[in-house]
């Protein structure tokens, strides 16, 4: 995999991946940036998030459970001194369906965390990393 990182100016980065996606990155104000877009440790989370997200509903899917939406809130803890990694993450999961078994879904989440998910597994070398999740059953109306 091969991205480019670009510097624009004061605090601000434009990432490029080879998919020829690109994303703005910014600083907050205070360090010379101009809020023009999330910080990189944000976007190492947003990324944790989406890697792990797609994974759950991926599983879900294939356990043939009829999800309907899914999505992470995740909260985080740095270290007070350099490098400021992170040192605990947290991950709590709403999932959507109907008839959702709970088993499927903590087995789903349980596979990402452990098997699946690179981006979680990584920063689980610095972090301690938990896991919860909600579920919200929907009534199908067309029974």
């Amino acid at each position: 995999m091969e991205i480019k990182v670009s510097w624009a100016g004061a605090a601000t980065f434009i990432g490029e991946s080879v998919s020829g996606h690109k994303i703005v990155m910014d600083g907050p104000l205070e360090g010379g940036g101009r809020n023009l877009g999330p910080r990189p440790m944000e976007m190492l989370l947003i990324g944790t998030g989406a890697c792990s997200t797609y994974d759950v509903v991926s599983i879900l899917k294939k356990s043939r459970q009829a999800v309907s939406d899914c999505y992470v809130e995740i909260s985080a803890e740095r270290a007070e001194s350099e490098p400021k990694v992170f040192t605990k993450i947290h991950l709590g999961f709403v999932v959507s369906g109907t008839d959702l078994k709970d088993k499927q879904v903590a087995k789903a989440i349980q596979l990402s965390a452990e098997k699946y998910c690179s981006a979680s597994i990584m920063l689980g070398a610095t972090a301690e990393i938990t896991h919860d999740y909600e579920i919200r059953n929907v009534v199908d109306v067309n029974r």
